[in-house]
């Protein structure tokens, strides 16, 4: 049974969430500035990339802003601590994600060539 004269917790005022929102953003914005230069890289070599190498690649680029855009969406009526905890394992998740694809892009990186 719940209390009726309990009251939900305030929320943070709008320029914290932007804020942590904003901070959190520029990280994942890092992680998609580095897949998006490693494939200019990877596409402008002399073996150019294979349909496999092109579609991990391009996936390497959307999911870290597939993650942000859900984090944001999971953490935005919640107060400032857990915002800053669905944002952070978000990031983690695409940290994760992108030393997958370096590790296998540098082990089996002839099977992403042309």
């Amino acid at each position: 049974m719940t209390d009726a004269t309990q009251k939900p917790a305030p929320r943070p005022p709008s320029w914290l969430r932007a804020t942590i929102v904003g901070v959190f953003g520029l990280l994942y914005a890092y992680i998609v500035w580095n897949a998006v230069a490693f494939l200019v890289v990877q596409a402008g070599g002399s073996l150019g990339l294979s349909a496999l190498g092109w579609f991990v690649l391009l996936f390497a680029v959307v999911f870290p802003i597939v993650v942000f855009v859900a984090a944001v969406m999971l953490g935005r009526r919640r107060h400032a601590g857990l915002l800053s905890l669905v944002m952070l394992a978000g990031l983690a998740l695409s940290a994760v994600f992108w030393l997958n694809i370096l590790g296998y892009a540098y082990a089996y990186g002839g099977q992403l060539l042309g």
